[in-house]
């Protein structure tokens, strides 16, 4: 468990090796994203289910979704600067980059105010989520899906990959400038049409309401669907216990390392290891994996039950966005990972 390798636990497959449905998912990323192969989709291969959902929730939101892309690049760093994934802030600060709005890239990676009165409000909301909504009520779809896209993406990405994958010092604003070379500017600046990565999914289930009828609905039914598969690998008691705890959850407390608030990783690895997702992915320590991650467990089942854990945090941030209560955990019947 060398954290010195991207892949903190897992050992995916060399991207150029991929077939089926994972290398139709690759290409739309080359092709939609401009980044080939990125990490943050190569740690889900293990499961295509969720590598087709999560990746069509980010396409349909973020790229193809209503919306200007800058304001949902803003609303993205803005999550992900709450859910503290340094990974995912650079990568959101190379896009910004790409886009051209170079000075509103160094605030957002400095956590800083942007000039914009408009770009502040939308970086603040983006960090709690559970506000007023500072767009049109027609780019809910787009706003609301980034937002609810990276509350899982960032939670994959601090569990499963190293914290950062980018130099740090004076001159990370400079090579992020230079990532954001004149091919990613021509890609982050088309259109890209909605609904292509549909045929791609391998689960289905209902769109939520805040979505109307846009691909946005379809994409995150099945990222909900696929990533609650993950419950069992969980005992029923087990699965029950990380939904009571991130729905009790205030979003912000921290989830306390010792006492009632954290299952004994000796005795419940599996609810520990799926509640430190959804808590505090930032927290995964080599000990807590090692626990639960020996035979029959593989790198599937290892991203099946931290998406699980992940899919219960956004579920929470949804529902204190929306004022509905939390979706019905699904049925069990065949629910293993």
């Amino acid at each position: 468990m060398n954290e010195t390798r991207t892949y903190r636990y897992t050992t995916p497959e060399p991207p150029e090796s991929a077939t089926g449905v994972t290398a139709d998912v690759y290409a739309q990323l080359a092709a939609d994203l401009g980044f080939e192969a990125a990490p943050t989709f190569v740690v889900l291969s293990a499961a295509p289910p969720l590598l087709t959902a999560t990746w069509a929730v980010l396409r349909e939101s973020l790229l193809a979704g209503v919306g200007s892309r800058v304001d949902k690049e803003v609303v993205a760093a803005g999550v992900s600067l709450a859910n503290r994934c340094p990974f995912c802030v650079d990568a959101h600060t190379v896009l910004l980059h790409a886009t051209g709005e170079h000075g509103l890239a160094e605030t957002v990676a400095h956590d800083g105010e942007p000039a914009d009165p408009r770009h502040g409000r939308l970086l603040a909301w983006g960090k709690r989520m559970d506000t007023g909504r500072p767009f049109p009520a027609e780019h809910t779809p787009g706003y609301v899906g980034t937002g609810l896209a990276f509350h899982f993406i960032n939670r994959i990405v601090s569990a499963l990959l190293t914290e950062n994958m980018l130099p740090g010092g004076d001159k990370k604003d400079q090579i992020l400038r230079g990532m954001a070379d004149a091919a990613l500017s021509r890609t982050v600046r088309r259109e890209v049409p909605p609904g292509d990565s549909l045929p791609l999914l391998q689960t289905t289930g209902p769109a939520p309401e805040w979505a109307g009828d846009s691909p946005v609905g379809a994409a995150f039914g099945a990222l909900r669907a696929a990533a609650h598969l993950g419950a069992g690998l969980l005992s029923e008691e087990d699965a029950a216990y990380v939904r009571r705890s991130v729905a009790a959850w205030d979003g912000v407390t921290p989830l306390p390392l010792t006492g009632d608030g954290l299952p004994d990783r000796g005795e419940r690895p599996g609810a520990r290891l799926a509640l430190l997702a959804a808590r505090a992915p930032y927290r995964v320590t080599d000990e807590d994996v090692a626990a639960w991650l020996v035979p029959p467990h593989t790198d599937h089942c290892l991203v099946h039950l931290v998406a699980f854990g992940a899919i219960c945090a956004v579920e929470r941030v949804e529902s204190a966005l929306t004022g509905a209560a939390p979706a019905p955990a699904p049925a069990r019947v065949g629910e293993s990972a």
